[in-house]
């Protein structure tokens, strides 16, 4: 009898001590190595993300990471008047195959960017224009191959305190046209200061240089002419860009500008003819 007893207590004692070790095992099943003991099922509308480490964005509940919710992204003034603005224009046409993508406009006062702008938006340069302190915003949208594409058009006055408008105007931008006056040797010695400026706040964006008013440019002197095109062709060269002469007057070059870009972008079988005729308006790239 007491062989029979303890032999009862001691398979007690074994089964106690296989279901802990059983319900240990589950325990450690359900949590990650590491993690604090006391864990928890979260319910099923939890969605866990792995709990192997902890990351800066994500906070650990019950051994389980759970991403914290994103900062509120907060928008600039010009930001937000050009986003209501977009929204309105776009009002009601919000399809799959609109693409928006944003160019950017810099140079020295008076060389004719918002004449320039104003000739290739046409008629929607009412609907779309936004006009901020020391920037001016419009819209224009092209059907290329079925799809719709929206160009958010960024253009800084060239004014010293419009300076500080060039990191809004040039981030995200697809393409940076650096202009200037082609009758003005000043404004074609800004070409590198604008570049440079718009360099630090877009590494990737097609640089684009545009001599500006060429109707005026070819009643210079004939040597005069070359001058300035071959200062033009070398900042070009030196800047790996693509240098147009155009006139908004008599709207020389200017579409062709952006089917240029369109095609960059998209790949597209096209691209402007190379001109180096003095004389004529010039296309280096």
């Amino acid at each position: 009898m007491v062989r029979f007893n303890l032999r009862l207590k001691l398979q007690r004692r074994i089964s106690i001590i296989r279901r802990s070790i059983l319900r240990l095992w589950n325990e450690i099943l359900m949590c990650s190595v590491g993690k604090p003991i006391h864990c928890r099922m979260l319910p099923p509308h939890h969605l866990p993300v792995s709990s192997s480490s902890e990351t800066a964005s994500g906070e650990f509940v019950s051994g389980i990471v759970t991403p914290s919710p994103p900062p509120p992204t907060t928008l600039t003034a010009a930001e937000a008047m050009f986003h209501n603005q977009h929204e309105i224009n776009n009002n009601g046409n919000k399809d799959s195959d609109l693409v928006a993508l944003k160019i950017s406009l810099l140079g020295d006062c008076q060389i004719g960017k918002t004449s320039f702008l104003a000739k290739y938006v046409g008629n929607e340069i009412e609907e779309g224009r936004i006009l901020k302190d020391g920037m001016n915003m419009m819209d224009k949208t092209l059907l290329v191959k079925g799809a719709r594409i929206s160009y958010s058009l960024w253009e800084v006055d060239g004014d010293e305190g419009s300076i500080q408008q060039i990191p809004l105007a040039c981030k995200d931008s697809v393409a940076i046209l650096i202009m200037f006056d082609l009758t003005s040797r000043l404004t074609l010695n800004s070409v590198i200061k604008w570049y440079q400026e718009a360099r630090k706040w877009n590494q990737t964006a097609i640089p684009i240089i545009i001599g500006t008013k060429f109707d005026d440019f070819i009643q210079l002197p004939i040597d005069l002419q070359w001058a300035i095109a071959s200062q033009a062709r070398a900042y070009a060269k030196a800047l790996n860009a693509t240098l147009f002469f155009s006139s908004a007057t008599y709207n020389i070059n200017v579409n062709k500008i952006f089917k240029f870009i369109t095609a960059k972008l998209f790949d597209l079988p096209w691209k402007p003819e190379r001109n180096l005729t003095i004389g004529e308006p010039i296309i280096d790239f």
